[in-house]
């Protein structure tokens, strides 16, 4: 049985370099006062980026490999880091994006039993961005779309995005749904506090994710699959909840309280969405999302740098499981997903 990590992160010297050098948000960038570099998603809204947490994101060789062996990981699927290229200008974006593609190729043909990989894309050039996944996935082999929850102004459901999804589908690829700092300014008032991982991340990505059920593009594209991090975001949680406005045409017989739809909103995250075990060892959040999402649609993640590979699978390990059931979390889920042969 094969551990595939789903969710790894990687950066390249390129996307470093575009985010030192970008006149806007998101940018990195040393703090004045005390001389530590920080990813500024806003002026407001900053993360520290330690010397030591660049150097692994950068180390897509032998480093990341020894890494994977001591915590006992076979697989690793790469794909670049958040903030990723979407809120890059429109000649930075699909330039990086290309060069991270290139060297992620490269770093898979010298591993090729250990690392897979996730496209980096420009969608704001849908036309490109859909060429550049057909040649990721044709040509170099990748197993699918890493994006991230908005785009600074936009989120993926809007129509202009739509032939980047339709080609998601036709290639029968997965999205990675990765969260960054929302664009709702009420979430910048307290800092990365509210606006980061621990909160403001999570809810901006559930939200996404709902507006793609609700924007009917599960049925245009029926096939289409979406991989959330932290077992979904919290919406293995409210699964049940979440039906709560398809009901009313049935209770009150109001059919304008809800958008047309072929299914319940609960039928579409169960049918295409899957989640990852990234960096939450809540054993309720586990419970949840095997029970009553589905345990054919859990994959292991541990969000490597940020999240430790080791203490990730020593908490699955707690739970549990059977064979067979580690086996669906560490390898059947993850090749159903088309992430390996």
């Amino acid at each position: 049985m094969k551990k595939i990590d789903f969710e790894v992160h990687f950066a390249t010297q390129g996307w470093v370099d575009a985010l030192t050098d970008n006149p806007d948000y998101p940018r990195l960038a040393r703090d004045p006062a005390s001389g530590n570099r920080r990813l500024y998603y806003q002026a407001d809204a900053a993360e520290p980026y330690p010397d030591a947490l660049l150097a692994k994101l950068l180390d897509i060789g032998k480093g990341r490999i020894m890494a994977m062996d001591e915590a006992g990981v076979d697989v690793a699927v790469l794909s670049l880091t958040a903030p990723g290229v979407e809120q890059l200008d429109a000649a930075a974006g699909p330039a990086v994006a290309r060069q991270a593609n290139d060297a992620l190729a490269e770093a898979i043909a010298r591993y090729p039993t250990r690392f897979r990989g996730y496209a980096a894309l420009y969608p704001k050039d849908a036309d490109s961005a859909s060429a550049e996944l057909e040649r990721c996935v044709k040509e170099l082999g990748f197993r699918g779309w890493k994006t991230h929850c908005n785009y600074g102004d936009s989120y993926l459901d809007e129509k202009r995005y739509w032939p980047v999804l339709a080609k998601c589908a036709e290639l029968d690829v997965p999205i990675y749904l990765h969260p960054t700092v929302p664009m709702i300014k009420e979430f910048w008032t307290y800092g990365l506090a509210l606006a980061g991982p621990a909160f403001g991340f999570g809810v901006e990505t559930s939200l996404a994710m709902m507006r793609l059920v609700l924007s009917g593009v599960f049925d245009e594209y029926p096939n289409l699959k979406v991989v959330l991090g932290h077992y979904g975001e919290g919406l293995p949680f409210i699964l049940d909840r979440i039906d709560f406005a398809a009901n009313f045409p049935h209770v009150t017989g109001d059919t304008g309280a809800f958008v047309p739809l072929k299914k319940k909103p609960s039928e579409y995250l169960r049918g295409n969405m899957w989640v990852s075990t990234s960096c939450n060892y809540l054993p309720g959040a586990f419970a949840c999302s095997w029970n009553d999402l589905g345990s054919t649609h859990v994959v292991f993640g541990s969000d490597y740098p940020y999240g430790n590979m080791t203490e990730c699978l020593a908490f699955l390990k707690g739970r549990g499981l059977s064979e067979s059931a580690e086996e669906l979390l560490y390898e059947k889920n993850a090749a159903d997903l088309g992430i390996i042969a």
